[in-house]
């Protein structure tokens, strides 16, 4: 049966037809693409504001490349290697840990020989640095070792045991012209101090000259600004800052 037709009937008695239906999609629907899209664009959004971990990804590319057997260009070899991604990645994972393990023991040889107050360890990515305070290494405005270098000498060298480290020693005074006339000036305290210390460790250990460097800072790299007196004490130090080996830069 045909569907009847609904009419509405205004005043006067005229009769009009209700306004058709417009085709297309139902408006829940246009709202809730509206909305799909919306969320699409903040995503999208988010995902630019991140920031990508370089190193990570190419490693994740070197091992897929590897995987996949796709080889590395070198234009100065007659033959093309594969990548070596794989080896990089374990070597900085085997630095990673004896650096760590080097910090923890250098923790412990200075808790034995009772230097906590004046020493300090720190480590990251680059190497373990071992802190000693001026007070513990030298007197003021002096290159001779003091009465308790031996003990923090003895620590740095039995760090260098681990034959996968270089040495390198630092030299820091506070800016204060030094009032000894044997060094009329801060560079030549410091880089004495350091050669003091390199030494001391040549003439006791069997280290080789080859893995140890000295050099003197004066006061270009102070850890505290050089304002009051407590500042500048801690200014005063020599750093042994060891370096995995293979660093291109140490």
């Amino acid at each position: 049966m045909a569907e009847q037709e609904v009419v509405e009937q205004q005043p006067g008695g005229v009769k009009s037809k209700p306004p058709k239906k417009e085709g297309g999609i139902p408006p829940w629907m246009a709202t809730f693409a509206d909305m799909v899209t919306l969320l699409l664009c903040f995503f999208v959004l988010l995902l630019s504001f991140t920031n990508t971990d370089i190193t990570n990804f190419k490693r994740l590319l070197g091992s897929v490349q590897e995987a996949l057997g796709v080889q590395l260009e070198d234009r100065e070899a007659l033959s093309t290697p594969y990548a070596d991604s794989s080896f990089k990645e374990r070597q900085s994972v085997r630095e990673s840990r004896e650096i760590v393990e080097l910090g923890a023991r250098l923790k412990n040889f200075i808790r034995a020989k009772d230097l906590s107050r004046m020493a300090r360890v720190s480590s990251d990515k680059s190497g373990v640095m071992l802190r000693f305070g001026n007070s513990a290494m030298f007197a003021p405005g002096s290159a001779k070792l003091g009465a308790e270098a031996q003990k923090a000498l003895d620590i740095v060298i039995a760090g260098m045991e681990n034959k996968n480290f270089n040495l390198i020693i630092r030299g820091h005074t506070d800016g204060a012209r030094p009032e000894s006339s044997l060094y009329d000036s801060n560079w030549k305290l410091s880089a004495a101090r350091a050669a003091t210390c390199l030494r001391y460790i040549l003439a006791h250990s069997d280290i080789p000259a080859n893995r140890m460097k000295a050099v003197g800072y004066a006061s270009a790299k102070p850890l505290f600004p050089s304002t009051t007196e407590s500042n500048r004490a801690k200014n005063r130090r020599v750093e042994f800052f060891y370096i995995p080996v293979g660093k291109s830069k140490w």
